[in-house]
């Protein structure tokens, strides 16, 4: 081999080291960057829980707080730390989490930014569920039942929404507006279920569909931290077919991803997420909607990230929610819902806006 060939080759290796050099410097500065917006996230999440703890109609200095979560049995505000206030925390941050991965799985499975889990449908038949429990059988049975009742009416409308939108396969656009016109219908079926209802159990129906986690307990944690703990990790699995499927139907077809099995196993990850939500926290309206776009925003498209920054934005908003419905009108407690309505309702006029320009 001649001495021009050797060094002819010396100086492509130079050169493609240090090509695949630059091409690395944005893919490390990308995972910085997400690693520094997870770890902020988690920080803000942290502290704002500190100041709910700190809040309420007693409120309590953040070093105290800290005393009656070290040591409970000797400290005078023990009971109101651990039984009244760090369960509504922890289940406000589970059940924003929660919605926060549906929409965000929902926003990728049908490529529509309008699309989150009270939009098409799920949450609608989770509320239907569980008001028909609430107005007839909860003077029967006992309340452990609503959660069960609001998932499989979750799951019960996402079938329908399937199969009214299954036609040789099944499109995003057919989804989203098949699923618009069944949360429709379930929001008729409620209020027509409510109006003949009796009275008092028709305003406990109406304050569970507001959205509220007023009064809970360690048990609402345990039944609903597992299905997080189940479907998040299951989503992530399928990150990758997430981002092909992005590409649309046609190019994840031909990069060997098989759409229909991917959505529906997604669409599944959705359904219970969104109806173990619903389950123990009521009818909490666009937070699937915001908190995607929100995370979108920070951390970018590539789902394997998108989900857990999701999971956190949502936990940050029920969060905030139910502290202001807890402490800005007392002696009031009003429901997180009406705060996140408020916040949710002028966002998807925007975005409807920005879709149509």
């Amino acid at each position: 081999m001649s001495q021009e060939h050797i060094s002819q080759k010396h100086m492509n290796q130079t050169l493609n080291m240090r090509g695949s050099g630059r091409n690395s410097y944005p893919a490390q500065h990308a995972k910085q960057r997400a690693l520094y917006i997870l770890l902020s996230l988690g920080a803000l999440l942290l502290a704002s829980a500190w100041l709910s703890l700190s809040l309420g109609s007693y409120p309590t200095h953040p070093l105290k707080v800290l005393d009656a979560l070290v040591a409970p049995a000797s400290s005078d505000i023990g009971f109101i730390i651990w039984e009244l206030r760090l369960p509504r925390i922890v289940l406000a941050v589970l059940v924003g989490a929660a919605l926060a991965s549906a929409g965000a799985i929902l926003q990728g499975i049908v490529r529509n930014p309008l699309a989150s889990p009270d939009v098409i449908g799920i949450t609608g038949g989770a509320s239907v569920a569980a008001v028909l429990f609430l107005v007839s059988l909860s003077t029967t049975l006992s309340m452990l039942w609503l959660p069960v009742a609001a998932i499989l009416g979750a799951f019960a409308a996402a079938l329908v929404v399937f199969a009214l939108a299954w036609r040789k396969g099944m499109t995003p656009t057919r989804l989203v507006l098949v699923g618009v016109g069944i949360s429709a219908a379930m929001g008729a079926v409620t209020t027509l279920l409510i109006v003949l209802s009796d009275d008092t159990l028709a305003m406990n129906a109406y304050v569970w569909l507001t959205g509220s986690i007023y009064a809970a307990q360690w048990g609402d944690i345990q039944g609903l931290l597992p299905w997080l703990v189940l479907f998040i990790p299951l989503a992530l699995l399928y990150s990758r077919h997430m981002d092909t499927l992005s590409l649309g139907d046609d190019t994840a077809t031909g990069l060997g991803v098989n759409v229909t099995t991917s959505r529906l196993l997604m669409m599944i990850c959705s359904v219970a997420l969104a109806g173990s939500a619903v389950a123990f926290a009521g009818g909490l309206s666009f937070v699937g909607l915001v908190a995607p776009h929100i995370a979108r925003r920070l951390i970018g498209r590539g789902f394997a990230l998108l989900l857990p920054v999701s999971a956190l934005v949502g936990g940050l908003i029920v969060l905030y929610a139910d502290l202001l419905g807890r402490v800005a009108f007392l002696p009031r407690d009003l429901p997180a819902g009406i705060f996140v309505s408020g916040i949710g309702a002028p966002f998807f006029v925007y975005l409807l806006y920005r879709i149509r320009q």
